[in-house]
């Protein structure tokens, strides 16, 4: 019995190079999404006091850019809300609490 190999090389690499995303552009994203964040957290912190009583565990949306912020118990019904107003655009989930993280880890 007589075993055949194959002459064809092993391909390793990217299935599609040219879709590659240059580091530069990787850490702009990054310093952006930054950027948002802090805005968002800073937006957070400040009306955090005024809505923790009432709605406590409550989700909020927050737009970074205008400040505008969006609550409901639920998330979908908050995200919903938040972009009739904003149907593009980032927005920031929150939760009314001490720390303002929205689940477990």
């Amino acid at each position: 019995m007589t075993q055949t190999t194959s002459s064809r090389p092993r391909r390793r690499g990217r299935l599609f190079p040219e879709y590659t995303i240059p580091p530069e552009e990787l850490a702009r994203r990054e310093a952006e999404k930054k950027a948002r964040c802090q805005k968002a957290r800073s937006v957070f912190d400040q009306i955090c006091p005024e809505l923790i009583d009432e709605h406590y565990n409550w989700f909020i949306m927050i737009e970074p850019n205008s400040g505008d912020y969006f609550i409901d118990p639920d998330e979908e019904v908050a995200y919903q809300k938040a972009r009739q107003k904003y149907s593009k655009g980032w927005l920031v989930t929150f939760r009314l609490n001490e720390t303002g993280t929205c689940g477990m880890i």
